[in-house]
């Protein structure tokens, strides 16, 4: 065993509450908002969030990648108590299988305002209610690699430090700037539009509406300063955010498809719209 992880023999040990018997919401209200913990999975997301500078708590890894895949991890993390078991009594632990082998409890960070965001960038994401954090992760990796200057959710969005959006993003969501654009629900969509306006964007909301525009519109790409406005599964963008926003956006469609999965069509918008 590498030196100094502690073999895991009790599995109701509270130092493992952040790995087994805290849920996302306790994780991230733990302490204060600023202060909570998020859990990173696999050597790579991991690396991504301390390249970004996050400060990790614990680790949660399988024997057998002490001196493998989880070596390089534990090469940067000294000082972080490493807990350690087979990958049979991980999985009892979690709850689910450890597919990389290796999980970090890691501190949240002070999220930056819209505008101390916004200021810089060109091109915004906004992601309105959308609870999928596969959706949320996958978004966030479309926005990365796509030239996205950064992604605002609402209130009532998934958090982006839900481990499995975390994973989904493949630890891009630690590459990409992001806040929460309101502190309630009250706060979207009037007030959110007013202040990306105030910012000087112009904002368009991808929906399907009679009057809407198709993404090759030569105006959308002249657009100085864009926010893109992604809505949930399903529904779609509330009514009232397609009526507030500058413009409705549609990317076309063949052979009867109505429509693209939010993350699709996230992509679709982000290269579209992107300034080269």
């Amino acid at each position: 065993m590498s030196r100094g992880a502690i073999e895991i023999t009790d599995l109701s040990d509270p130092r493992l509450d952040v790995f087994a018997r805290l849920t996302e919401a306790q994780l991230r209200s733990r302490l204060e908002p600023e202060k909570g913990i998020f859990i990173a999975e696999s050597p790579k997301v991991i690396h991504r969030a301390l390249d970004a500078g996050y400060q990790p708590v614990s680790l949660l890894m399988g024997r057998k990648h002490l001196t493998g895949q989880g070596a390089s991890v534990l090469a940067r993390c000294p000082d972080t108590p490493v807990y350690t078991a087979d990958d049979e009594l991980l999985s009892a632990l979690t709850g689910y299988p450890l597919t990389r082998g290796v999980l970090c409890a890691m501190r949240r960070r002070r999220l930056p305002t819209v505008e101390e965001l916004c200021a810089p960038g060109r091109r915004v994401a906004v992601l309105e209610n959308i609870v999928d954090p596969t959706n949320v992760g996958a978004i966030f990796r479309s926005a990365a690699a796509l030239g996205m200057d950064a992604v605002l959710v609402t209130p009532t969005c998934c958090d982006p430090l839900y481990r499995r959006a975390v994973r989904v993003s493949m630890g891009t969501v630690f590459q990409i700037p992001w806040t929460v654009i309101g502190d309630s629900p009250a706060d979207w969509p009037e007030a959110g539009l007013a202040r990306l306006r105030a910012l000087g964007f112009r904002t368009a909301a991808m929906a399907l509406s009679d009057d809407s525009v198709p993404m090759d519109d030569p105006r959308l790409r002249g657009e100085e300063r864009l926010a893109v406005v992604l809505g949930t599964e399903g529904d779609g963008l509330a009514r009232r955010t397609i009526a507030d926003c500058d413009y409705t956006v549609r990317i076309p469609m063949e052979r009867g498809v109505d429509s693209l999965n939010v993350a699709a069509a996230s992509a679709v918008a982000f290269y579209q719209l992107r300034l080269r």
